[in-house]
């Protein structure tokens, strides 16, 4: 029996001819405001504890 050659699609010879998966979307643009709204709200309060306007009752 002869060998056939390589199909131009294959390369490497590890393509099968089936389309892979589909590569997952990106990170959605609604988690990434809430997690910058969330740093700069823990900056904040950092910021004002650290200069002593935070936390009023402590002495």
């Amino acid at each position: 029996m002869a060998d056939f050659p390589p199909a131009p699609h294959s390369g490497d010879g590890t393509d099968t001819g089936k389309p892979g998966p589909t590569p997952a979307p990106g990170r959605p643009r609604w988690v990434t405001v809430l997690a910058a709204i969330a740093i700069a709200l823990v900056l904040a309060f950092v910021i004002m504890h650290v200069a002593g306007g935070g936390m009023g009752g402590h002495h």
